[in-house]
């Protein structure tokens, strides 16, 4: 990971106290000892899982519970706190085959802790808001890899207070809420070209023509040059999170990334016209 995201991370710990990207509730957390990063620390030193050995010598507060990002962000980085919240014998389905994991069995499930985003797919702007929702009781965290066509998910639920993992499933793209537009993906994300996009792109975002980031413009620019505004093209998995909000097979989808460290977002907004994707419009 580069130097400024280990940066940013390690900062946002202390300010936090290990929150995800939209911060604890408004409740204070429980007081827990500070933690000072060395001046003399050189960033580029910290190793990739100096986040996690933070995370697991930190009481998660209890405040963390109310928001399933906070709890979550957690969740990926302490192995003693996910194997807590994990509710065993963990009822496992594949292929229409039942099964389950016991505690001695599980593995660490790392999701996206490993990389500098993650990505969210909205049927539109009011699904977004139900992120910060603390009413939520039910989430499911899908691990989808394209190429194979199968979809990993992750079904968490909040009982007394508290976030579980409750189920683990495995189904096909077809059978998945966002079918039609995860087998578009496929091709789109695997030769990432000016087809199926817009041109010229409406494109809103800091201007592309001045360093101050600050400046945001709303201009069009050449299909062809898309991917050079989003983190990275995804290559065979992509991930999702479902807050409980209702999907349709609709003619619009929001496909986000979301940085780990900073929260910033970068929004590709799809709309179906007969059975064909099309690429509409790109939001910094």
């Amino acid at each position: 990971m580069r130097r400024s995201l280990f940066f940013l991370i390690l900062c946002g710990i202390v300010i936090s106290m290990v929150c995800f990207n939209t911060g604890c509730t408004q409740k204070k957390p429980e007081a827990v000892d500070t933690l000072v990063v060395a001046d003399t620390m050189a960033v580029d030193t910290v190793e990739t899982d100096t986040l996690a050995q933070i995370v697991e010598a930190t009481p998660m507060p209890k405040a963390a519970d109310e928001l399933f990002d906070d709890f979550f962000f957690n969740f990926i980085n302490s192995k003693k706190l996910q194997r807590a919240r994990v509710k065993f014998p963990l009822p496992v389905r594949e292929n229409g085959a039942n099964s389950v994991v016991q505690r001695g069995q599980w593995q660490m499930e790392k999701f996206f802790r490993d990389q500098e985003y993650y990505t969210l797919i909205f049927d539109n702007e009011k699904q977004m808001k139900v992120v910060k929702d603390t009413s939520i009781a039910h989430v499911t965290v899908e691990k989808i890899f394209l190429q194979q066509g199968s979809v990993e998910q992750f079904v968490f639920n909040r009982e007394n207070g508290q976030w579980l993992l409750t189920e683990k499933n495995t189904v096909g793209l077809g059978e998945s809420k966002n079918a039609s537009f995860l087998k578009f993906l496929q091709g789109f994300f695997a030769q990432p070209t000016a087809n199926n996009v817009k041109d010229p792109l409406p494109y809103y975002g800091p201007d592309p023509e001045n360093e101050d980031d600050s400046k945001y413009v709303n201009i069009h620019i050449p299909a062809d040059t898309w991917s050079d505004y989003v983190p990275e093209i995804p290559g065979n998995m992509v991930y999702n999170i479902l807050y409980g909000q209702e999907y349709g097979e609709g003619n619009e989808k929001i496909f986000l990334f979301k940085g780990l460290s900073n929260g910033l977002q970068t929004q590709l907004r799809f709309k179906k016209s007969g059975d064909e994707w099309t690429l509409v419009k790109l939001e910094l």
